[in-house]
């Protein structure tokens, strides 16, 4: 095969989704009609390259013009929960279910050792500025339910421990802006300022469509002990 095409194949094949033979494939047809198939992508790649960001609040996708994103900016999701997930295009998958419509917190990866992921590496220190300062009551981690997401789950639970979400700007430490300090029972200031962040995690359960037969020990396990009344 010739140097172009091979290279084409090449890059194809680091695509998801993409064999050593789908990609040739790919390339061939790329290569035979580029008019209909190469032109075309080739702006759309340039568009996308040119004009796709991650947002600087939550980490979705967006464009360039668009940041902070729509979700963010959308006065009509629930600003009190924020839905943490690994990569933006769990966000995708999840906005697709339609099940949502809070905020969301893209880490950028999840913990894992063997690939030196640490947690300086994700955005971790951004969803406690986020929990702290936008007045989350509720934080909803949506992570793989692989050793490493487990680990990254159990992480994210033990730093958001005493996190205090200030809903009015104010500051617990000295009292309120009056000079006051909160007396025992005040449920006022304590609406305002409360205790700390409930952190949930995704229903385990089995998939839609599916038998009893086809489920793992490991979901069968969690869907047994998450089971709820019918």
């Amino acid at each position: 095969m010739i140097a172009p095409v091979a290279e084409l194949e090449k890059c194809l094949a680091k695509l998801p989704g993409f064999g050593r033979r789908s990609a040739s494939r790919a390339a061939l047809a790329l290569v035979r009609e580029p008019a209909r198939l190469a032109e075309p992508l080739v702006a759309a790649l340039r568009a996308a390259h040119d004009s796709v960001r991650c947002c600087s609040r939550c980490g979705a996708f967006t464009t360039i013009d668009r940041d902070p994103c729509d979700m963010c900016t959308d006065a009509t999701r629930d600003g009190t929960v924020i839905c943490v997930v690994e990569e933006p295009a769990d966000i995708v998958s999840i906005e697709a279910s339609g099940a949502f419509r809070g905020r969301y917190h893209a880490l950028g990866g999840k913990l894992s050792p063997a690939h030196r992921m640490g947690p300086e590496r994700l955005r971790i220190s951004e969803l406690v500025a986020r929990v702290r300062d936008e007045g989350v009551s509720e934080v909803l981690l949506a992570l793989s339910t692989d050793m490493d997401g487990d680990a990254t789950a159990g992480y994210i639970t033990e730093v958001l421990k005493g996190v205090t979400s200030r809903r009015d700007g104010g500051s617990p430490s000295h009292g309120d802006s009056d000079g006051g300090s909160p007396s025992h029972g005040d449920s006022d200031w304590e609406s305002r300022h409360p205790a700390g962040v409930k952190v949930t995690r995704l229903a385990f359960g089995l998939p839609a469509d599916s038998g009893i037969a086809y489920s793992d020990p490991l979901t069968l396990k969690r869907a047994i002990a998450g089971r709820r009344e019918a």
